[in-house]
């Protein structure tokens, strides 16, 4: 392929290839041209051109292929738009001879094909360029055309069209020609030759006037026949020729107008001839005038369809603006239609007609109008009701019967309510809350209209009415209860007044409407039970207690045989209907029952559910006879009773009605075999349950095109697509189904059959095999049987209901059954692969697949393969080469790669060689798509064989013509199988490029064919290759090309792009965005190709915003958001400005600006060019969807800049790092674009964007808080927008406004009043009084508010007021906190308390019935009897379940607010008595059961509130702050006995909570937690003991008694003991002795890491916790508990930390050892001989741990400060009977003299200060042996300081500490022995003086030893003077070194000179005796 990329095509290596790869490798040179022609420098094309020309001329003759002619024309025209044009005329004439030349053989067709393309792409490129050659060129191809054969005729009628384009209006002379030559052809047999027809007319109309004014009607009456028989792509080709023929009639293109004089066409007259297409098809009018007005025959359904779709054409072209004008006169000629007797003359043609005008007002008022407009729109459509009705109560009320033709009229009105009510609705309910200027202006009175229609005579007006008001509800939730109140008290009075209407004989009017209507709004509710937030089950409970609890009761039928019997000769024919209709009500709200409230369906409700249904069947079984005697026109209603058995059992477990299967069987067959039925009715399931992969073959694809909804009439099976509500009422409340705007229940013949086969899977199953057996050889018979079209719909339905059975068994995991089972399912399947229709034969594949997925066994597998292989081998028809194939790609999708692999290799071969079957499209088409099943199923078994099938691919990608469009797409769906399977292999180099390269060109030829379709398989194709091989995708290119494909016009086109686009923003969005950028610059320059690209300056985010407003598919909608995310996540904090300019766009866009213009423009829009105005700007301003996007946009964006960089939130920062980068953005700078969009957002209509612009104001404020003004210093930067802020919320408290926005401001509220941005109270106060004015709503209790919604959402209310109050509540403390940390003074007095404490008395008794509520409501199940009967105080017994969810919510936050209040009251004991909750509606306070009423005292209600906040807290142990909450009111506690058991409870649910949660934050707050609860015992302790002093000593001493055993469970010090050595050891897992013992891993212990910050305040906290306890216990209870594991605990925390600093954990270690030594206990008399074995045996392991062998082997790391530090504290605070062990001080002693001697002068500084510790002990006992035995040490350690001086500032320390200890000895020496010390430290102090020069030199430590020694001695001197002068005279050396230190010093300071020379004259004698006798 490498060898294919030069300028000129490589002839040696085209030689050198095989014949097969030659075509591919002359495409890929092409393709190649293609980008370089465009790139490369002139010169060098101008060079090559005539060798280039050459060979591109040769390639025409050489017969190329589709794919190959359209680049080669395209490059020839390229050529020579580039270089030299004068061998254009030779080359144009050689394209001529060719396209004359008489040779009609096939083989010499695709040249001829080449030179029309060629000839077409000349003119496009160059137009006018070539001169006057035109004429000739056109008469030619017209000439050619007559005779050319289909492929011929289309090629030529697109270049014609391409010939058109280049010359414009210069080809004015042959446009007559052209048009009379091409319209015979807009009728042709070839679908192609239509469409491509209709292209050329399309691109005609631009230039030749005549076809819209002269030949207007004649060019309308040639689409309607165009449109006969058509397929969906003719019907696109053709209404898009019509619709823009009609819209340039009325409104021509300027230049055209100038031209010539033209009549303009009137708006009636051009909606006229548009109308006679839709009433009369494309007869004409004059041929069949006759019977045509007579009115027989109806219109093809073609006709209709393409028709409507050229109305939404025509519209569309004009434009919104003129919509908007004209819409008045656009609906009134539409809903004519609709009224028209010819378009309704069955009821089948009336739900068609409906339907499309339907379709024409959705996609023209739902997609060109901004919101503005469709609410202007909507009052039209009410308008036009209540005309309609007027009309219709004129002709009811007129009884004198004169009015006949009226009667007609009220007929054909109720189509026109139908589609006007349906439109309606549709537009309230995309509106949402945007609509409630509709809803609530009394000008317009929708509600009023539409209820109106309620009373129509005609039930399909009625129930859409019905439907009406129910998106009405949806809508605007606070509509619902109004509705029913008005429905319910309609029915009330209606009752009387049974006049009979026309049509209903037997029904007064009331119980009709009652009929449609109670039923709708109670489920109404139902479906809308999400939205209107009203619980289903109260809904559902009413209306079967009201509607049907009776209803069932009453009709249930008769039990037995002989009730029925008299029953049965009691009724007569009316009475049976009643009934009848009855029993299927009952059913219907029984079946209502079980699908909505799966949790109520316990066994005994469904044994009682069955006793009616049981009895439903036996009556069925009476039926027929009951039919035979009263008529036939009970079959309506019996049918319906059938089929709501059918639903009803569907959706119950078949065991149920296990008895009852031989008669239910015996029905649901003979339902479907048409048995009692002579219609020819087929189901409408063949379709879903056929596999998705199949709908090529189906043709069901067109369910996923933009007109799905129109579509649906043509499909064929019986009635499909004519859904309407009348056929089946209760559809009006179920759920909607999935994709559908609106539910559309099939004729009531379709959906019993439907029923039957889905319950007929149900049930199958279940069934023996005997009567499985007999029910398939049944099923075989009745084929027999039926002759002709009835044979065809008994085969669709046993079909369906065979594969409903097989998918029944798939899911169940059962098996078909024996072999006699299978022969006869396998007979039935085997006879419909050969069957002619191609339905039929989709069926039996899949059939064919599903069997043998639930038979399971090879040899039935093999048996099944083979049989289709050899049918496949001998037969030559169509038919059954097409069904075996499928059956071997079905065979292989059911049973995947391994079951089927030994059939791979004979299947592939087989379908290989069909699929190069060119004689028949549709065989290809089969084989190509089992091939594509077969190469997805087996995965990589496959591998082998992806080159043959591969290189057929390519081969048949460039040789069918592309008017196949099926192949194409099989062809697309097999390369997207192949490029899976080779997956990431497609990422090698060497012998894999060939096929990564196939797999591009099979893309490219896709990408450039004309079917929206096959583009769509290549851009899934190319999306999955960048999947497995992203760098060989040429985004560059590709992505220009998805953005085209947005535009597009076929909705799978858009998905597949976007889908795509989805997938590279993941990887590559900043590539992504920068291509779609290229595109648009390139706009102007490029060619036609980038018709309607809306890329401005916002780039491909702009457009995908766009999209978002004009789009309605789900999935697309989906990708749209989720590209946008991956954009925004990648991009938004490099193009931050960017980003939010567009959220602010989108946001900002209202309508307003558009209705300012519109009234400026007059007349001139006339001559304006069509459409331009448009373009300009976006259609249609964002809708509010778009716009909630937007918003959360906006919260992501602050996350993401909040993750990016701290700097986006530091105004100062921000400003600093702009004026260094410009080009960079931040955050802060834009805050006040930031407010204003959540502030748009916050106040506008819709409801969800009110919530979403609140959650960013709540974002923004939380983010910015904190972020200081630098230019006002102690100001915040928020502090600007308070005024904002506060106009945002207000909206938010206004009375009508819905609970959950109310619920969001509040939470607002609280964040902002808590955020401490406004300190000043008077400003504050705005946002106050909006949480004040909602508590007055709170207190108003339960009855009072109106009930506009749910009781549900008032809790929800309600509990959002309370919880922002009590994040307020929690603000003042934490600001109460700072104040008391920063000093009263800084904050005002008057801060958040004084907003507080006016409300708290009403607060905090609503903050504890909330605790008190959520409390009864997280009781466990079984206890729910105990519950009060009517709820809490703020919920409801019916709305229970949704009620916990918001408690769940808040209840945090009140508890702590509640233990807040209750511990600055102390428990509320200042509070009067008051009732301990608001009292209810009914005025009797409620309380906790069995409490006596308010006599309670007040220590009883501490109690209680005790309880209920500790009950709480245990109850959720998963939030943080409230447990501190609930333990803040711990210090209040009474009562010895509970509290001691509350108190280790608490313990043992922290424990628990340890045990779950894991973060620091929450182990911290625990800690914090036991030391109050110890603290508080402790104090309760001392306090008893103050109070009872000696009388009971025994209950003072705390726990463990006399025997000092202490109880788990019951003892609060074990359970705190046991929680905090939990926390230790998982800190520090050397703890845990098991650690050593049981794991020989860890035996070579390795050095602890350092631990956190986190953990070592945590260890800290820990330990002094611990040191606490025993001053709980008794003095017996103390000493097991507790010290050896604590000190044991202590020392392990002793780890060396790199800067000497002593770490948290071990000073609070340390801290601890001395609170156990000291502790009052270990002073007690009774203190047994353990406490001091106890502290012994502690110092002991100490010295143990740190001996010097342990330090270096086993314990590196140990810091032996601490160690020596701990040792310190035994001795100073133990006394010395415990210590003195001589044992214990040799220990101690070896420790300190290792240290000492240690090389680290830290260490040795540290033990100098421990012993100057010890030594100073005042117990002399104690100290002396320590003197004795370490003070020599010393001295000679200071000694030799001299030799080596104090490189650092720490030895020096260490050297300055040792001089203190013997300074401090020398002051504690009795007077006789001073002399001799002071002789050891002067001369040792001497020893350290420098001399000058010595000095000058020296290093700054030596210096600082210098001048310490120095002022030591002057500070000794005068201290002890006569032993300094005995020392000093005693040495002469020493004396003359002072001296001359002195002087140095004196220099230095005269000022001290006079005080100190006097001293050293006086002279000692010498006692040097002295010295030398101390060593």
């Amino acid at each position: 392929m490498e060898l294919a990329h030069s300028l000129l095509l490589n002839e040696e290596a085209l030689a050198q290839i095989t014949e097969a790869k030659r075509p591919v490798f002359i495409f890929e040179w092409l393709r190649f041209l293609d980008k370089v022609l465009v790139a490369a420098n002139r010169v060098d094309v101008k060079e090559k051109q005539k060798k280039l020309v050459e060979q591109l001329t040769g390639l025409i003759s050489s017969a190329p292929g589709p794919p190959t002619r359209k680049l080669l024309a395209k490059n020839l025209a390229t050529l020579y738009s580039i270089g030299d044009t004068f061998t254009v005329f030779q080359t144009l004439d050689k394209c001529n001879d060719i396209i004359k030349s008489k040779d009609d053989t096939p083989t010499y067709l695709p040249t001829k094909l080449a030179a029309v393309a060629c000839v077409g792409s000349f003119y496009e490129k160059m137009g006018r360029m070539l001169g006057s050659s035109f004429p000739d060129t056109i008469t030619n191809m017209l000439k050619a055309l007559k005779t050319a054969e289909s492929q011929g005729r289309s090629e030529i009628l697109l270049s014609l069209q391409k010939v058109l384009n280049g010359l414009g209006g210069a080809a004015a002379s042959c446009h007559r020609d052209i048009y009379k030559n091409a319209r015979s052809l807009l009728t042709d047999r070839s679908m192609a030759v239509r469409c491509a027809v209709a292209k050329c007319l399309l691109e005609l109309q631009n230039e030749a006037v005549f076809m819209w004014t002269t030949e207007l009607e004649n060019v309308a009456t040639l689409c309607f026949k165009a449109l006969e028989g058509s397929n969906y792509g003719v019907r696109v080709a053709v209404s898009k020729l019509l619709g823009t023929v009609m819209a340039t009639a009325l409104m021509p293109k300027q230049a055209a107008v100038m031209r010539q004089n033209v009549k303009r066409a009137t708006l009636d007259e051009v909606l006229e001839l548009m109308a006679t297409g839709f009433l009369r098809g494309g007869s004409g009018f004059l041929k069949s005038g006759g019977e045509m007005l007579k009115g027989g025959g109806s219109v093809s359904r073609e006709v209709r369809v393409g028709v409507t779709q050229a109305y939404v054409v025509f519209v569309t072209t004009l434009g919104g603006q003129w919509l908007e004008r004209n819409f008045a006169t656009f609906l009134s000629h539409v809903l004519d239609l609709v009224s028209h007797p010819r378009a309704t003359q069955t009821h089948v043609e009336a739900v068609y007609s409906r339907r499309c005008v339907s379709f024409m007002l959705r996609s023209t008022l739902g997609g060109l109008l901004g919101e503005k407009a469709q609410v202007a729109s909507g009052k039209d459509i009410c308008q036009a009701i209540s005309k309609q009705m007027r009309a219709v109560e004129a002709v009811v009320n007129d009884t004198s019967g004169e009015n006949k033709a009226g009667a007609a009229d009220v007929s054909a009105s109720q189509h026109v309510m139908v589609c006007a009510l349906k439109e309606l609705g549709s537009l309230v309910q995309s509106l949402s809350a945007t609509s409630s200027p509709l809803i609530q202006e009394p000008s317009i009175g929708l509600l009023e209209t539409v209820s109106s229609v309620l009373l129509h005579p005609s039930m399909a007006a009625r129930l859409a009415a019905a439907w009406c008001l129910r998106c009405v509800a949806v809508a605007l939730p606070y509509q619902l209860t109004p509705l029913l109140e008005r429905c319910a008290e309609r029915i009330n009075n209606l009752k009387s007044s049974p006049e009979a209407v026309s049509g209903y004989s037997f029904c007064p009017l009331g119980v009709h409407i009652s009929k449609g209507k109670v039923c709708t709004p109670e489920d109404l509710l139902r479906t809308a039970a999400q939205n209107s937030r009203l619980s289903l089950q109260r809904t559902q409970a009413g209306w079967l207690a009201s509607g049907d609890a009776a209803a069932v009761e009453e009709r249930v039928p008769p039990r037995s045989q002989k009730e029925m019997e008299a029953e049965k000769a009691r009724g007569d024919s009316f009475t049976w209907q009643v009934t009848l209709e009855g029993r299927a009500g009952a059913l219907c709200a029984m079946r209502s029952f079980v699908a909505h409230c799966p949790e109520l369906l316990t066994e005994d409700v469904i044994r009682r559910l069955m006793t009616p249904i049981e009895c439903a069947m036996t009556m069925m079984s009476h039926v027929p006879s009951v039919i035979k005697v009263h008529g036939t026109h009970l079959k309506a209603s019996a049918a319906m009773v059938r089929l709501r058995l059918y639903d009803i059992l569907a959706l119950l477990p078949p065991k149920t009605y296990e008895g009852s299967f031989n008669a239910l069987l015996r029905e649901l067959v003979a339902e479907f075999t048409l048995t009692d039925n002579s219609a020819n009715t087929t189901t409408s399931l063949l379709r879903s349950l056929c596999h998705y992969d199949d709908s090529v073959l189906m043709g069901s694809w067109l369910q996923e095109t933009d007109h799905k909804s129109i579509e649906d009439q043509l499909q064929p099976n019986s009635a499909s697509g004519s859904g309407a509500l009348e056929h089946d009422p209760s559809s009006i409340y179920l759920r909607v189904p999935m994709g559908e705007a609106m539910p559309g229940p099939l004729p009531l013949g379709v959906s019993v059959i439907d029923a039957s086969v889905a319950l007929f899977g149900v049930v199958f199953p279940h069934v023996s095999f005997k009567h499985r057996l007999q029910m398939l050889d049944h099923f075989a018979e009745c084929i027999k049987q039926a002759k002709g079209v009835r044979q065809q719909a008994v085969q669709l339905n046993i079909f369906t209901a065979v594969l409903s059975a097989l998918k029944g068994l798939a899911e169940n995991k059962s098996t078909l059954g024996p072999e006699e089972v299978r022969k006869s399912a396998l007979a039935l399947v085997m006879g419909a692969l050969d069957n002619p229709n191609p339905i039929l034969r989709c069926a039996a594949g899949e059939a064919l697949g599903r069997m043998a997925q639930v038979v399971g066994e090879a040899t039935f597998i093999a048996r099944m393969a083979q049989y289709s292989f050899d049918k496949l081998r001998s037969a030559r028809d169509v038919v059954s080469r097409t069904g075996h194939s499928l059956a071997l790609g079905c065979l292989h999708r059911y049973v995947g790669g391994i079951g089927s692999g030994q059939h791979l290799k004979t299947s592939v071969s087989i379908l290989l060689a069909l699929a190069q079957d060119g004689t028949s499209h549709e065989v290809q088409t089969w084989a190509l798509h089992s091939l594509a099943l077969i190469v997805d199923s087996s995965g990589p078994m496959y591998r082998g064989y992806v080159e043959p099938t591969l290189s057929l691919v390519l081969t048949l990608l460039l040789t069918v013509p592309p008017s196949h469009t099926e192949v194409h797409q099989c062809l697309g769906r097999c390369l997207g199988a192949l490029i899976t399977t080779v997956g990431p292999e497609l990422q090698g180099n060497a012998t894999i490029s060939t096929i990564r390269s196939s797999c591009l060109v099979g893309c490219a030829i896709m990408q450039g064919h004309s079917d929206s379709l096959v583009q769509a398989a290549a851009i899934s194709c190319l999306q999955q290759l960048h999947m497995f091989a992203p760098r060989h995708v040429n985004l560059s290119s590709l992505v220009p090309c998805l953005c085209v494909h947005l535009c597009s016009s076929h909705l799978l086109l858009r998905r597949a792009a976007v889908a795509c686009l989805r997938q590279l923003a993941q990887r590559e969005a900043a590539e992504v965005c920068e291509y779609a950028m290229s595109l648009a610059r390139n706009k102007d320059s490029t060619d036609s190709t980038t018709v309607n690209l809306n890329i401005t300056e916002t780039g491909l985010e702009g457009v995908l915003f766009g999209m978002l407003d004009r789009e309605t598919d789900r999935k697309l909608c989906h990708d749209i958001h989720d590209t946008l995310g991956h954009m925004l996540s990648s991009l938004a904090v490099d193009k931050l400005s960017h980003w939010l300019k567009l959220c602010k766009d989108v946001l900002a866009a209202t309508t307003e600006d558009d209705s300012e213009k519109q009234d400026e423009i007059d007349d001139d829009i006339m001559f304006t060019a069509l459409g331009e105005d448009n373009n300009a700007k976006p259609s249609v301003a964002p809708r509010w969807v778009t716009r909630v996007f937007a918003a959360d946009c906006l919260c992501r964006i602050i996350l993401l800049c909040e993750n990016a960089d701290k700097t986006h939130f530091d105004l100062a920062g921000a400003r600093s790092a702009k004026a260094k980068n410009p080009k960079g953005d931040l955050l802060v700078l834009h805050l006040s674009d930031l407010i204003r969009m959540a502030f748009m957002a916050a106040t506008d209509n819709s409801n969800q964007l009110r919530m979403a612009g609140l959650q960013a104001l709540e974002d923004i404020i939380k983010k910015f808080a904190s972020v200081p003004e630098p230019e006002f210093p102690g100001h915040v930067i928020l502090e600007q927008y308070q005024a904002n802020v506060g106009a945002a919320l207000r909206p938010a408290f206004s009375p009508d406004t819905p609970s959950d926005i109310t619920a969001k401001a509040c939470q607002v509220c609280s964040t902002w009043i808590g955020s401490g941005v406004v300190s000043d109270l008077n400003d504050l106060r705005r946002v106050h009084n909006l949480l004040v004015s909602s508590l007055d709503k709170v207190q108003a209790g339960k009855g009072s508010s109106s009930q506009l919604y749910s009781e549900s959402a008032t809790t929800m209310e309600k509990l959002a007021v309370l919880k922002a109050w009590a994040e307020v509540k929690a603000g003042e403390e934490d600001e109460e906190q700072e104040e008391e940390e920063v000093g009263a003074d800084i904050l005002p007095p008057d801060s958040l308390i004084m907003l507080v404490q006016p409300e708290l008395p009403s607060l905090s008794r609503l903050w504890l019935a909330v605790l008190r509520d959520y409390a009864l409501l997280t009781l466990p199940a079984e206890f729910s009897s105990q519950l009060p009967p009517d709820g809490g105080a703020f919920y409801t017994p019916e709305t229970i379940d949704t009620a916990r969810l918001h408690y769940r919510g808040s209840w945090a936050p009140v508890l702590h607010a509640v233990a807040l209040w209750l511990s600055s009251t102390s428990f509320g004991e200042g509070e009067e008595e008051a009732p301990a909750v608001p009292p209810q509606a009914s005025g009797a306070p409620v309380y906790p059961q069995g409490n006596p009423g308010p006599t309670q005292s007040l220590e009883d209600l501490i109690k209680d509130r005790m309880h209920l906040m500790l009950g709480m807290d245990h109850r959720h142990r998963d939030r943080q702050p409230q447990r501190q909450a609930a333990t803040e009111t711990g210090s209040h506690r009474d009562r010895q006995p509970q509290r001691q058991l509350l108190g280790v409870e608490l313990l043992n649910v922290l424990h628990r909570l340890l045990l779950t949660r894991d973060p620091p934050a929450v182990q911290l707050q625990v800690t914090a937690v036991v030391q109050e609860t110890i603290r508080a015992a402790q104090d309760h302790l001392t306090q008893q003991r103050d109070t009872q002093g000696e009388k009971d000593a025994l209950s003072l001493r705390g726990e463990g008694g006399e025997t000092g055993e202490l109880l788990p469970g019951k003892s609060l010090v074990f359970a705190a003991m046991e929680l905090m050595v939990f926390i230790l050891v998982r800190h520090l897992p050397q703890l845990n002795t098991r650690y050593y013992t049981n794991s020989p891993s860890h035996l070579p212990l390795r050095p602890q890491p350092r631990l956190p910050e986190e953990s070592t305040r945590l260890v800290a906290h820990t330990v002094s916790i611990l040191a606490e306890l025993p001053l709980l216990c008794s003095p017996a209870g103390n000493t097991p508990t507790k010290t050896p594991d604590h000190t044991d605990s202590e020392y392990k925390t002793f780890i060396k930390t790199p800067d000497n600093s002593i770490p948290l954990p071990v000073s609070a270690a340390l801290q601890g050892i001395k609170t156990i030594i000291t502790s009052p206990l270990a002073r007690a008399e009774k203190t047994p001989t353990q406490w001091t074995g106890l502290i012994r045996s502690s110092l002991a392991s100490v010295l143990e741990y740190s001996q010097p062998g342990n330090i270096h082997t086993s314990r590196p790391n140990m810091d032996e400060v601490s160690m020596l530090t701990a040792m310190t504290l035994f001795l100073l605070s133990a006394s010395s009977e415990v210590i003195g062990v001589t044992v214990l001080q040799q220990g101690c002693m070896e420790r300190y003299r290792n240290a000492l001697l240690s090389s680290d002068p830290w260490v040795q500084a540290r033990c100098y200060q421990l012993l100057l510790s010890v030594f100073q002990h005042p117990s002399r006992a104690l100290s002396t042996p320590y003197i004795h035995a370490l003070a020599p040490l010393m001295v000679e350690k200071l000694k030799g300081v001299e030799r080596s001086r104090p490189g650092t500032v720490t030895e020096l320390q260490a050297v300055q500490e040792g001089i203190r200890v013997l300074e401090n000895l020398v002051g504690m020496a009795e007077e006789q022995n001073r002399v001799q010390l002071l002789a050891l430290l002067v001369p040792t102090l001497v020893s350290y003086l420098l001399d000058d020069k010595a000095f000058s030199s020296a290093p700054p430590a030596s210096k600082g030893l210098h001048e310490f020694a120095l002022q030591n001695l002057m500070r000794i001197g005068p201290l002890y003077p006569a032993a300094f002068k005995t020392v000093i005279g005693a040495a002469p050396e020493l004396k003359t070194r002072l001296e001359s230190a002195v002087r140095a010093n004196q220099a230095s300071s005269k000022a001290k000179a006079a005080a100190l020379l006097a001293q050293p004259t006086v002279q000692a004698a010498p006692t040097i005796k002295l010295k030398t006798s101390f060593f």
